[in-house]
């Protein structure tokens, strides 16, 4: 592999093969370098193909090679990319060692260490998504016969949360983003308690809201392109819904000024700041509004999942639906 040469605006990198040249251009030359790494994983793997070798793989460049080839193309890429980058900060010398060498002792090892340091859930899901990674070597690159990941016992999912946010805690966050009910939100953090009652009146998701655009928004819905669950979907607008919205002055092509990362800022240092960091997620507004719809709205189970986006009906009860004894009794009664 011959170094990047840069060449006008762009760079350029060749590989060679057995007797073969192979050339890429690329915007950087970082970009060339990775292009080449996995250029060559490429070509020594259609050799084993051929010669039935053994290709010695790190972990860490299996990674790599998933992520360009699957993973940059699902809609969960940001947390593929967040957990390569952080790869070996995550494995240490595991990450440098051969995939033929990672075995479900060594998993279970770090598995355990893991549990030490994050929760049950952050786990799972960690291990959900490095299986993945060898069930690719496994099916599409044939580098190996067996996952490891598929021996080992992943942590037990966690209870879904069941918490509804207090009317005195929805005033103390309101209170610390200096925003109130009616107000037309104009600093960075009014924005995020405007989002927090959107939420609470519509059920959607945070995403969801910060990645609202003006174009998508009609008199009596919302139109979202893309959710989580990969189809689009239509969130009917109740007159406080678009009486919130009528708050929001236009500026840019957006409904909020906010991407991801600065909306989460500025809700988790309000949440320190008020002392309820730990106790309220931004997703229990999901079961607020929820709650509210079956409770106020009498909506039924069928319509409620079609504003909420769920495609599983026992999901939405035993997970988001969460009434009093208290509620249920006085529809008992009613």
């Amino acid at each position: 592999m011959q170094k990047p040469i840069k060449r006008g605006n762009s760079w350029r990198i060749t590989v060679r093969h057995n007797g073969q040249r192979y050339n890429a251009t690329r915007d950087t030359e970082q970009e060339c370098i990775k292009w080449a790494k996995l250029k060559l994983i490429e070509l020594q793997n259609e050799d084993a193909k051929s010669s039935q070798k053994r290709v010695h793989l790190t972990y860490q460049e299996l990674f790599e090679k998933y992520y360009a080839d699957v993973g940059s193309k699902m809609r969960g890429f940001k947390y593929i990319s967040q957990q390569l980058k952080s790869f070996e900060k995550y494995w240490g010398r595991l990450a440098r060692e051969s995939i033929h060498d990672i075995s479900p002792q060594k998993i279970t090892k770090w598995r355990n260490d893991r549990l030490k340091e994050v929760s049950p859930g952050t786990v799972q899901r960690q291990m959900c998504l490095y299986s993945s990674v060898f069930t690719y070597a496994v099916r599409e690159l044939f580098l190996i016969d067996k996952n490891p990941f598929s021996m080992v016992q992943k942590p037990q999912k966690p209870a879904p949360r069941s918490r509804l946010i207090s009317d005195d805690e929805i005033d103390d966050i309101l209170l610390g983003l200096g925003y109130s009910h009616g107000m037309r939100p104009v600093l960075p953090s009014h924005f995020v308690g405007w989002a927090f009652i959107f939420a609470m009146e519509t059920a959607m998701r945070r995403g969801e809201i910060i990645g609202i655009k003006w174009e998508n928004i009609y008199d009596d819905h919302i139109h979202l392109p893309m959710t989580k669950n990969g189809t689009a979907r239509d969130v009917p607008l109740s007159k406080k819904a678009r009486e919130l919205i009528a708050l929001v002055p236009k500026n840019g092509n957006k409904l909020l000024p906010h991407n991801d990362n600065s909306f989460r800022l500025l809700w988790e240092r309000n949440l320190h700041r008020v002392g309820l960091n730990g106790l309220v997620h931004f997703h229990d507004t999901r079961h607020v509004a929820i709650t509210r719809l079956v409770n106020k709205q009498k909506l039924p189970v069928e319509i409620l999942a079609k504003v909420t986006g769920h495609k599983t009906i026992n999901t939405l009860i035993n997970t988001y639906y969460n009434p009093k004894p208290s509620d249920i009794a006085k529809m008992l009664d009613a």
